[in-house]
């Protein structure tokens, strides 16, 4: 297997980062849970009890880093998971950890609930 490129590591480590708070952590699996309808801005601030500036800076940093996608219908903004870019990051850390070098046997990946 290849190494990855440095554009990607950067990717990957700017998508990480930008997950790596907790208020972004239960946007993106609140988000995750109500794919691939996605969520209104506001049923995202209510469920999580974010207020709306925050929630809204929040939200800018996942949809900058592509983790996170908006469409406009009438006057709401709808967020959902981008899918795409979520499976490219467990794949980027699996290829590492366990097909190159083996520090963890992939059977040994569990899923957390």
């Amino acid at each position: 297997m290849a190494k990855p490129k440095q554009e990607d590591v950067v990717r990957f480590a700017d998508m990480l980062g930008a997950m790596g708070t907790e208020p972004r952590l239960r946007i993106m699996r609140l988000l995750l849970s109500a794919h691939p309808e996605g969520m209104v801005v506001g049923e995202i601030g209510s469920e999580l009890a974010i207020s709306p500036s925050t929630l809204s800076h929040h939200l800018e940093k996942l949809k900058g880093e592509g983790l996170v996608r908006v469409r406009r219908e009438k006057t709401f903004l709808w967020y959902t998971a981008n899918a795409d870019a979520l499976q490219e990051l467990p794949g980027f850390l699996y290829a590492e950890c366990c097909t190159r070098n083996k520090a963890i046997e992939p059977q040994r990946i569990v899923c957390r609930q």
